[in-house]
């Protein structure tokens, strides 16, 4: 069924589609901000493993009550506050930890105040058009998020380097498309109308903004849920977008109101599962343990069917976007109104957060911590009720007549849709096996989620340790970055495509563990992730057979909990098996060379340092006697070097070990 169409001059489309454009850079630097503000945050929890005192910037989230003061607010405020939004976007990059966490913070906080605003400034106007610019702006920089974090190979590129000068990019051409809409020109407004339900629909619409905050600006990370190759997520999520975009920027009626709420709570669901079916079902006893990841989840093919409907489903988020921007548009509420709905929306927001980022820091959470341990799929599911909720509450959405303006988004969404595969494909390494060759480096690296020792982000700094060092097997440990805590940044991804090497990404983020990933730069042939039991954070290791020529090397990768306890070390061993030949295990094992768990461990494996250095001290004086990360070898390897590079680019030593076949 085709709505009414309006015929329009050019002029009018110009002045839309700068308006639209205008939303969509102000939409992308929410998202970039939150993003920004709560890994800042999350750092200063990193470096001491516990709550930081810098929690209490996120009382910024409650900007909003500012409007409560403001009766008639003036074109002078939305242009300070759009000139915030911008500045603290083009500066926060380039700042340290804390001055990231104080800019981005204040960013949001008036970005938070200028949404009420703009939404009350296109609520008394006559041309009732406010709904799709605002859904139109939403697509286009959800779309433009995964643009960046696709050609930054699962980083988002405008905030590294000389990408930076992308951010700076958008913030002059938003701008200057503020200005081109005469923002500070005085505002002829209509009255107020029908203010019920605004409350609600607020809520609705936060909670909308917060599943794409969480996933769907950045597909890697839903991605990383599973274990699916990052372009097959890609292709599904994009062409399902694009067929939506196509109808929708035709002006077809895309979903019947009964259909549309049928559509949310179907997808809802099938969001719940398709994390849900990948938690593992972690037994309560040590006896359970070690087991395989893939033993405890649903059959692979089941597992997988509510994900991919999910994915396909996504496009109801938009179109439930559209519905609740139309209706509260309608209703025409006051600011005071919508600065209370936003004050609501805002602690809905953070509450939200905190309840992701619980999912894995429970442990040092105090009282409530444990409860939120595996509720990863709960967390998602509350959100996409609240987001149903709202397109429930919001009725049939829109009537005005369809805008012929918008049919370039038929053909923008899908091109969009087409670059963000090819650089998918570009940034993805063409890998060539290698020959065979008599040594091999090994390097062990915690990365500290990709931070420095100084708890500065350094990605490039890690990058280089590893290009420096040219090592052949890579074990890296805290690489789980792929959710809100840590920006959504796909870490591995990017270590992988920069170094040109194979990849194995080790437990999926669902279960809430530490990160752990083998990097090679011969083929993986397999590997298997296996759980060890742990009372605190959640513990893995990685058992994997690496092609090296003619002969295949068996690595383990793993990362123990703190103090590293003796049934996890075990468990670790278990695996191993009695014995072990041609095998290298590595990893950061949190005990010292004077611990009952290291006297275990070289009953079985050797030591590579001591190998080669048998009474501790290298030939640059080195005498690492209290390091906790470890290369162990089976003891039919060779050892012809050991080096240790001290903390700096991370927390932790660089460790590496030439081994002789």
């Amino acid at each position: 069924m085709f709505v009414r169409l309006q015929m329009i001059p050019a002029q009018d489309a110009m002045k839309t589609w700068r308006a639209i454009f205008l939303h969509a850079i102000l939409f992308l630097f929410f998202f970039q901000l939150i993003t920004e503000f709560v890994a800042a945050i999350y750092a200063f929890g990193l470096l001491g493993t516990g709550i930081p005192p810098e929690m209490g910037f996120v009382l910024l989230f409650f900007s909003p009550l500012f409007l409560l003061l403001v009766r008639q607010p003036r074109p002078r405020l939305l242009l300070a506050l759009l000139f915030i939004v911008l500045l603290a976007r083009i500066a926060e990059p380039m700042l340290t930890t804390r001055g990231r966490l104080i800019l981005s913070g204040v960013g949001v906080a008036a970005w938070l105040m200028l949404f009420p605003i703009l939404l009350w400034r296109a609520s008394r106007r006559a041309n009732g058009d406010g709904a799709r610019i605002f859904t139109a702006a939403l697509l286009l920089a959800t779309l433009a998020s995964i643009l960046l974090r696709t050609g930054g190979s699962g980083v988002d590129a405008s905030t590294m380097g000389w990408g930076q000068m992308i951010g700076v990019g958008f913030a002059l051409i938003a701008g200057w498309l503020g200005w081109k809409s005469r923002l500070g020109a005085e505002w002829e407004l209509e009255g107020e109308k029908s203010r019920r339900g605004v409350a609600g629909m607020v809520l609705g619409l936060m909670a909308g903004m917060t599943l794409i905050y969480f996933a769907f600006a950045a597909p890697y990370v839903m991605a990383r849920w599973t274990g699916m190759d990052g372009f097959w997520v890609l292709l599904i999520l994009l062409v399902s977008w694009s067929v939506w975009g196509w109808i929708w920027g035709w002006g077809k009626r895309t979903w019947h109101h009964a259909l549309l709420h049928a559509a949310g709570l179907l997808f809802a669901l099938m969001l719940f599962l398709a994390i849900n079916l990948f938690i593992p079902p972690f037994p309560n006893t040590p006896d359970g343990y070690p087991f395989a990841a893939d033993a405890a989840e649903a059959p692979i093919t089941f597992a997988w069917i509510p994900f991919l409907l999910m994915l396909l489903l996504s496009p109801v988020l938009f179109a439930g976007l559209y519905r609740q921007f139309g209706a509260i548009l309608a209703r025409g509420p006051s600011l005071r109104q919508l600065a209370a709905a936003f004050v609501l929306a805002s602690a809905f927001l953070l509450t939200a957060i905190f309840a992701h980022v619980f999912t894995t820091t429970y442990d040092y959470i105090p009282v409530i911590g444990p409860w939120f341990r595996n509720r990863f799929d709960w967390v998602h599911l509350v959100v996409g009720i609240i987001f149903v909720a709202g397109v429930i509450m919001a009725g049939r959405g829109p009537r005005a007549a369809f805008n012929p303006a918008y049919r370039p988004l038929a053909v923008l969404v899908p091109l969009l849709a087409m670059i963000i595969l090819t650089l998918h494909y570009l940034t993805t390494p063409g890998l060539q096996p290698l020959s065979s060759k008599d040594t091999l480096t090994i390097l062990t690296y915690n990365i500290q989620q990709g931070y420095s020792a100084d708890g500065q982000k350094n990605y490039p700094g890690q990058l280089h340790v590893m290009q420096t060092l040219q090592a052949d097997i890579i074990g890296l440990q805290e690489t789980d970055a792929a959710r809100i805590a840590n920006g959504n940044d796909d870490i591995v991804r990017y270590f992988t495509n920069q170094l040109g090497m194979y990849s194995y990404y080790g437990p999926n983020t669902v279960a809430g563990t530490f990160g752990i990933a083998l990097l090679s730069r011969y083929p993986i042939l397999q590997a298997q992730t296996y759980y060890l039991y742990s009372e605190g954070e959640q513990v893995a290791a990685i058992d994997a057979l690496v092609d090296v020529g003619d002969v295949g090397m068996r690595v383990l990768v793993t990362h123990l909990g703190n103090g590293g306890p003796m049934i996890q070390q075990q468990q670790f061993l278990e695996l191993v098996g009695g014995r072990p030949r041609r095998t290298v295990a590595l990893g950061d094992f949190n005990f010292r060379p004077d611990t009952p768990q290291y006297a275990l461990t070289t009953q079985t494996l050797l030591d590579s340092w001591t190998v080669r250095w048998p009474d501790w001290r290298n030939d640059q004086g080195q005498e690492p006697r209290d390091k906790i990360d470890h290369i162990f070898i089976s003891p039919d390897l060779r050892v012809l070097d050991a080096r240790y590079y001290a903390e700096g680019p991370s927390d932790h030593p660089a460790i590496t070990a030439v081994i002789g076949r």
